[in-house]
């Protein structure tokens, strides 16, 4: 089976400084897989160099069985949607919410944009009444909800979730939690998802991959982080630091 994202000793470098030091990554299509460590690890970089977003020094990166290049065309964008930590940020001021889902339609020339809007806004729990408001007049998780209707609306196959839940409340987080799953589950998408909360990641995740100073330390499953079957102190300690996540015997 041809990997949804193959990731092959992998380079990013900002100014002489090397973010992602040769890091190997392998996806499978419909798989849910995490990326942690603590801040400055190369998480988002990754997630980041995937997107095109970051500069790639060497190495290589498949999507679906093909090589990527330097630039992203349209094609790579119907088939990989991003959701940034930051709804308010990811989310233009000025326009209301169903310009903000019109545009990518326009973009890449879909036609049938009225019925994509209603079910994109459907799907993730907000009704047509949300059509045109404005970003400011919507909560923190009604924002994500509506980044999360415009990374679907192009019907992706891989969606890349940079800390999609961190800056919202606790309850909030959980709901969109929930929805993201449920969406994954009912549209067989494939994840690959950033978080430093490792209940978050054993949630949401089958297997995951501990990263440090832009390297590579342990790949695990879920189960391994929740029976704390790990190899590395670097992990132990992240298990440790994970307040609430660690049950006393």
């Amino acid at each position: 089976m041809t990997s949804a994202i193959a990731v092959d000793r992998l380079e990013v470098i900002f100014d002489r400084f090397r973010a992602l030091k040769g890091v190997s990554l392998e996806v499978e299509p419909g798989e849910s897989f995490g990326l942690v460590g603590e801040s400055g690890s190369g998480k988002s970089t990754l997630l980041r160099a995937i997107a095109g977003l970051a500069p790639v020094a060497s190495g290589s990166i498949a999507v679906n069985g093909k090589m990527l290049g330097v630039r992203r065309d349209k094609a790579f964008y119907r088939d990989v949607q991003m959701v940034f930590q930051d709804p308010y940020g990811s989310l233009h001021p000025r326009q209301t919410i169903d310009r903000l889902l019109q545009e990518p339609l326009a973009i890449h020339g879909f036609a049938d944009g009225e019925k994509r809007i209603e079910r994109a806004l459907d799907e993730v729990g907000l009704g047509n009444g949300f059509r045109f408001r404005y970003a400011h007049q919507l909560s923190g998780g009604q924002r994500q909800r509506v980044a999360i209707a415009r990374a679907l609306i192009l019907e992706p196959s891989i969606l890349l979730l940079d800390e999609p839940t961190s800056a919202l409340d606790a309850s909030v987080q959980a709901e969109v939690l929930n929805l993201l799953e449920e969406v994954r589950r009912r549209r067989k998408l494939t994840f690959l998802m950033v978080s430093h909360d490792l209940a978050i990641i054993t949630h949401m995740c089958e297997r995951l991959m501990v990263m440090q100073g832009g390297e590579a330390v342990e790949n695990l499953t879920a189960s391994d982080l929740v029976e704390r079957r790990v190899t590395k102190d670097y992990t132990r300690n992240l298990l440790r630091a994970s307040e609430g996540f660690v049950r006393t015997a």
